[in-house]
């Protein structure tokens, strides 16, 4: 499909104004469906070329907003940590074919719907002990892979911070420095292993202005609208998407 066309543009609209409302009120653990989103009807290295200068916006738009109120010390900790992880993913990236970033995409989004599930259900807990540096680091290390190949880092930087019970606004400003890092971090090997074109960039700065829109509601949604509201839409985005991506992919 070409990318600078109105159908390609009526896809990335919505999907990017949901990665702004998702990073900048609800803690970026969603923002991925976006990339997902857009890989159902390009190739995915051109979804993710897309995605990563416009989440790397978004970050730096709603950083103000939260300055200074993160965890310094959990953020650091996934940080270090998640640069080996981006290394792992690139490596990934530069062996496997389309269909198996299609599969490790549409895997993820499920997979995340299937832990929020076990979350509500109580198969699952956390918070019961605080996280220590080992867990950190892990979650670290997964975070920058999964964000390098799917910008599904999110969940893996949930699982940890809120393992540290930090309440709502320190959880979300911590994600926004921990993932306007790491986006920086990808933008130059995105950059040398030509996942940038001068198409993804074009349509990039057409989808810009939708990408403050995003935030902008997102900074105010954070204390507005209920986490259970968002997020009960996101998994329905989500099993539908990632379900689409691992058929084609298999198939």
């Amino acid at each position: 499909m070409e990318l600078l066309s109105w159908s390609v543009y009526a896809v990335a609209v919505p999907a990017v104004v949901f990665a702004g409302v998702s990073k900048a009120g609800f803690g970026s653990g969603a923002a991925f469906a976006s990339a997902t989103i857009l890989a159902l009807v390009l190739d995915p290295g051109a979804a993710l070329g897309i995605m990563l200068p416009l989440l790397m916006l978004i970050d730096a738009v709603s950083l103000p907003a939260y300055w200074k109120r993160w965890n310094w010390r959990d953020a650091r900790l996934l940080i270090v940590s998640g640069l080996p992880g981006v290394a792992l993913g690139a490596v990934f990236y530069d062996w496997a074919d389309p269909d198996a970033i299609r599969f490790i995409i549409g895997f993820v989004a499920l997979a995340f719907v299937a832990w929020q599930a076990a979350l509500r259900a109580g198969w699952i807990r956390l918070g019961q002990e605080p996280m220590g540096p080992i867990a950190g680091s892990t979650a670290g290390v997964a975070l920058g892979f999964t964000s390098f190949v799917s910008h599904a880092g999110g969940p893996a930087a949930a699982v940890y911070l809120l393992g540290r019970k930090l309440d709502k606004t320190t959880f979300q400003a911590t994600t926004v420095l921990v993932f306007w890092a790491i986006n920086l971090s990808k933008s130059g090997l995105y950059a040398g292993m030509g996942i940038f074109t001068r198409e993804t960039l074009l349509l990039c700065l057409a989808l810009a202005p939708f990408a403050v829109l995003g935030t902008w509601i997102g900074v105010r949604a954070h204390r507005a609208i209920s986490d259970r509201v968002f997020f009960g839409l996101t998994y329905v985005l989500l099993t539908v998407t990632g379900a689409r991506l691992v058929w084609v992919a298999l198939t």
